[in-house]
């Protein structure tokens, strides 16, 4: 198996998201507004065909068609990063959990601060939800799109949540 990326860019309401992926799946997803926004490596190639099914959950969720994505996700991380990003995938569409609440999930009560490290290190905003986790008082915070584009997300999704 090869080690190519390859990239698309898909234009949603929010704007210009990029997309990578490899032979396994996706993995990055980040809107260019924000301080994520992904610089693409030299050696990635453009492959539009091969984010074909990508694009398409993304069109039915923005349409308000799809609350749940089904694709081969590869993001890289640390073993208790993927462990929080797999936790993120378990918050359904409308809801909102707190840091504390996906620090209980991963059996991990005292690791708060590093939930919320890992959750922001996320390379596959959007598909791993972590735009769903907010404070415990219901307020928003972080994002690397930005707490604008948080806070649309969390409403297309019609979730509760405290300016």
């Amino acid at each position: 198996m090869s080690n190519n990326t390859y990239y698309s860019i898909y234009s949603s309401p929010y704007g210009d998201i990029a997309l990578t992926a490899n032979e396994k799946g996706l993995t990055a997803l980040a809107f260019q507004s924000g301080s994520a926004a992904i610089k693409l490596p030299e050696h990635t190639k453009k492959n539009e065909s091969l984010f074909k099914e990508v694009h398409q959950q993304l069109n039915q969720y923005f349409s308000g068609e799809r609350t749940a994505f089904d694709l081969a996700l590869s993001p890289q991380g640390t073993p208790f990063q993927q462990k929080v990003w797999q936790a993120l995938t378990t918050i359904k569409q409308g809801e909102t959990k707190s840091y504390a609440w996906l620090a209980e999930k991963i059996n991990n009560k005292k690791a708060v601060r590093a939930v919320g490290t890992a959750n922001g290190a996320n390379p596959i905003a959007l598909i791993i939800p972590c735009h769903r986790v907010i404070g415990s008082n219901g307020k928003l915070t972080g994002y690397a799109g930005g707490l604008a584009l948080k806070a649309k997300l969390l409403m297309h999704e019609k979730a509760q949540f405290t300016v």
